[in-house]
């Protein structure tokens, strides 16, 4: 489809100046440029500026919007969620509420483990189908790309019918989709006191198999007490890595056991989380080039500590936000409320925010030369919000500000 986008109010452009992701102060230089036009062919960005600098020819056929009094900024890149899953935790949540911490309510035989069994008994149509919804709703909330993990099957037989669903809505949905495998994503009951022998399951028969139909983009890991070992995580890694999977992994949630350390050590594309980062994880970080993934809905959703973002981007690591949409510790996945918590909570400013729900989430993904921000060349994912200024965005929380969502130059109108 080609599309002509004219009048818009303000473009956020996020330029990456053709670098794979911003840090430190550049995080705040979004490239905003007031009453914008915007030529989309075949799906990619063909030319963006001024309307006054506008000269091109355009066919008579080509679809234009005005969007007089809209802003427009790139779509959101979700780089970390658990989006396909079955059934739902709220009894937890009152559980909680009355002061049971995430881990008492894990050691009773809820947290992951109550999802996996759902999960295990549905099918992968019914997965489907409840993940289907999901991508629905993001898209007309401005999530354009997302990252979906498996780790609620926990065996060789769910952990590949979660991944295979996965790829099927990849070629199903409008929604950019990238597929990690999650398989250490907790012990199974059936290898409750054999952590080890689990381990050697994913090594020896989960990686290959999956590398070898390419199910999956990521090999992540859940490293922290009670759930993998460093020296387990690097096993896995040192395995999929070969396999040529890019590495991910959940890193200093609950305890700080090294997690972060490794995740430098071994390359790892992104290290999610983040809660109990200390100084050596930092100082790893910030020699590695990893980008350090938070989490904002976890922690205002679990009441517990918030990342040090503001400590992470003044050492100059490059910072993405995603929503770990899960059933267990944020049942949300609004990106916008996920910058407000950031910004309120975390004391990054409205362009950090922007920069870290866009560019660098495409970073943390791989995706930076494709997806991220609005440049010729890049694939056409734009939003168009109904606000005055892209401050609003944050501001605002709690309600959908989005008029019209473009994804690879397909437009979807509300």
């Amino acid at each position: 489809m080609n599309l002509l986008i004219k009048n818009i109010k303000q473009l956020v452009t996020v330029h990456s100046n053709g670098m794979p992701f911003k840090s430190g102060k550049e995080m705040r230089d979004l490239g905003v440029i007031e009453n914008a036009t915007i030529l989309i062919e075949n799906g990619l960005f063909k030319w963006i500026g001024r309307n006054a600098e506008f000269t091109q020819t355009v066919n008579e056929n080509i679809d234009i919007i005005d969007a007089s009094d809209l802003i427009g900024l790139p779509g959101f890149v979700d780089s970390h969620t658990h989006l396909l899953f079955a059934g739902t935790r709220e009894d937890e949540f009152a559980l909680r509420v009355e002061g049971k911490t995430y881990e008492e309510i894990a050691q009773a035989g809820g947290g992951i483990l109550s999802t996996v069994q759902a999960t295990r008994t549905a099918t992968k149509k019914e997965l489907k189908k409840l993940a289907r919804r999901h991508l629905d709703t993001m898209l007309t909330e401005g999530t354009t790309t997302v990252e979906i993990k498996s780790g609620y099957g926990l065996n060789e037989k769910d952990e590949i019918k979660m991944l295979e669903a996965i790829n099927d809505l990849t070629e199903e949905c409008l929604m950019g989709i990238v597929p990690t495998f999650l398989g250490a994503h907790a012990i199974p009951p059936e290898f409750k006191n054999n952590s080890n022998g689990y381990v050697d399951l994913i090594c020896t028969r989960m990686l290959p198999y999956i590398a070898q139909r390419k199910l999956a983009k990521f090999c992540d890991a859940f490293c922290d007490q009670e759930y993998f070992s460093v020296e387990q995580c690097r096993r896995i890694f040192k395995t999929a890595k070969p396999l040529g999977m890019n590495l991910k992994i959940h890193a200093d949630q609950l305890t700080q056991i090294g997690a972060s350390k490794l995740a430098a050590e071994m390359g790892a594309l992104s290290a999610d989380h983040l809660e109990q980062i200390d100084e050596a994880g930092i100082a790893a970080l910030k020699q590695s080039g990893t980008i350090a993934t938070v989490l904002p809905g976890v922690s205002f959703f679990l009441h517990c500590n918030y990342p040090p973002a503001r400590k992470i981007i003044d050492n100059d690591i490059p910072l993405a936000i995603a929503s770990n949409f899960n059933p267990g510790s944020c049942m949300s996945y609004s990106m916008s409320i996920m910058m407000t918590i950031a910004c309120t909570q975390m004391s990054m400013t409205s362009e950090e925010a922007i920069t870290a729900s866009t560019l660098n989430g495409a970073a943390a993904l791989g995706l930076s030369e494709v997806i991220g921000s609005v440049e010729v060349g890049k694939q056409a994912d734009i939003v168009l919000y109904d606000i005055p200024s892209y401050q609003y965005l944050a501001y605002h929380f709690g309600t959908n500000h989005v008029a019209k969502v473009i994804k690879h130059g397909t437009y979807l109108d509300f």
